[in-house]
């Protein structure tokens, strides 16, 4: 209850919620069509519901708010269960919807916080196990339901399932084939939806450029610190898609934004050349696969590096737009307008006093000094793992790792597909460590105290 209370405040003060371009399209596609599946299907579907029969999408932040406060408490009862100090964990469970990563995140219009939410728990689901070492029927049912709404609010969540899922089964003893069939399915029915349902009624397929964007990235990067391997044939075909000039001003490798969001690069000249595109790019893999790793290394920092690179281009942390309406973020005429999109995507808060407290606290968490610390996801994901390491050695208890199995699917996933530095990517792996700090530290403790009873006879003897 205390978690829902102070995420509701967070709510009034940021009514409707805070938004950025990928929110305006979530609802302008569905209201003035056509409906896409560029991004998630069941969050535009979530909008378009609030919006069709509230008139508004704030139904859609409340909805948020509710489901991330039972996501914590669920995520904490597990891990007491499991060991975790009771007090203590409950102690930051109270205090994590104060923080403005928590807070602010709960009550943003993305579709990356109910995959957040599902992610925190099935981190639940796994400490469970842990807690009896046991794998139930009940447990994998819900496993597979989690795992399967990954999948189906953010497009690389089917990534993520399969690299948790293979961490469970090294971890887990038993119902290895049953878990392995509930992977298998979690990740192959968003997969089965997007290419085979949706296109069938009426939601087209996204572009080829959204799907392939990132190797487009990799091929400006390469553009841009190796020239020399593209030949004439290769730069009249960059060319015909943007100037080279553009390739080689966005070959950032922490971010595809100035390449692809600019008006001098033609998406439908990249559609029509994807093709040609991926195969330059396959023949850059195979040239020089050394280039194209580097710059997916680089564009996934986010969940690998402690903090950001503040002397490159797109190496700083994007957290939020704060900016006050929808036109702010895509500009007049540049989204499909329909009626009311002026007022659902305008901020209005319940009350300016709390909007001008929340606003000078989320300021103070928005400085370039706790970036590290609030808004990346590696150090948390590191801790994550050190956490459950020591639970699982000083508990004897081997299931305690796979608590970490999902933190583990996002941050290998992030390698694989990633488009730019942007916090909500790695969100919950945040949200896992806080929680796992308590059975981090009673893990040393126990460790530590084994320690010292193993040397109290040697001590004595001599």
């Amino acid at each position: 209850m205390a978690i829902q209370v102070v995420l509701l405040l967070w709510w009034a003060a940021l009514y409707p919620g805070l938004f950025s371009r990928d929110s305006v399209l979530y609802l302008s596609h569905t209201v003035a069509g056509p409906w896409i599946s560029d991004h998630s299907v069941l969050y535009d579907s979530l909008l378009w519901l609030s919006f069709r029969f509230t008139g508004d999408i704030a139904l859609v932040t409340l909805l948020q708010t509710t489901a991330m406060a039972a996501a914590i408490t669920v995520l904490a009862e597990a891990l007491k269960a499991m060991g975790a100090p009771k007090r203590w964990t409950t102690g930051l469970a109270v205090l994590l919807p104060f923080l403005p990563p928590v807070g602010a995140f709960s009550v943003a219009l993305w579709k990356d916080v109910p995959f957040s939410i599902c992610a925190l728990l099935i981190a639940a689901v796994c400490a469970r196990i842990a807690a009896d070492r046991s794998v139930t029927r009940l447990r994998l049912v819900a496993l597979g339901l989690l795992f399967t709404a990954l999948g189906l609010f953010r497009a690389n969540g089917f990534l993520v399932v399969i690299l948790a899922v293979i961490v469970l089964l090294v971890v887990l003893k038993e119902q290895r084939i049953l878990l392995a069939v509930v992977g298998v399915a979690a990740s192959a029915i968003p997969l089965m939806l997007n290419n085979l349902v949706f296109p069938h009624v009426g939601i087209a397929a996204p572009t080829k450029t959204y799907v392939y964007h990132t190797a487009f990235g990799d091929i400006a990067v390469a553009f841009a610190e190796h020239p020399e391997l593209f030949d004439d044939r290769d730069t009249t075909l960059l060319a015909s898609v943007a100037p080279l000039n553009r390739w080689t001003k966005g070959g950032t490798c922490y971010t595809i934004n100035p390449l692809i969001w600019r008006a001098n690069f033609s998406w439908q000249q990249a559609d029509a050349h994807a093709g040609e595109l991926l195969d330059l790019w396959r023949r850059l893999l195979i040239k020089d696969p050394g280039e194209v790793i580097k710059a997916r290394l680089c564009r996934g920092s986010i969940a690998w590096k402690l903090a950001e690179d503040e002397s490159a281009m797109g190496g700083d942390t994007y957290r939020f737009s704060l900016l006050p309406n929808a036109d702010t973020y895509v500009g007049p005429g540049k989204v499909t307008d329909f009626p009311g999109r002026a007022v659902v995507y305008s901020l209005r808060p319940l009350s300016d006093n709390l909007h001008q407290v929340v606003r000078s606290w989320l300021d103070l968490w928005l400085v370039k000094s706790v970036d590290w610390l609030a808004w990346r996801g590696a150090l948390w994901s590191y801790l994550s793992y050190l956490a459950v390491a020591l639970a699982a050695w000083s508990l004897r208890n081997r299931y305690v790792v796979g608590v970490a199995a999902i933190v583990a699917g996002q941050q290998l996933a992030i390698l694989a597909n990633i488009s730019a530095q942007d916090y909500r990517y790695m969100a919950s792996p945040i949200f896992i460590g806080f929680l796992l700090l308590p059975l981090l530290v009673s893990g040393a403790w126990r460790l530590g105290t084994a320690r010292r009873t193993e040397l109290e006879p040697q001590t004595a003897a001599s």
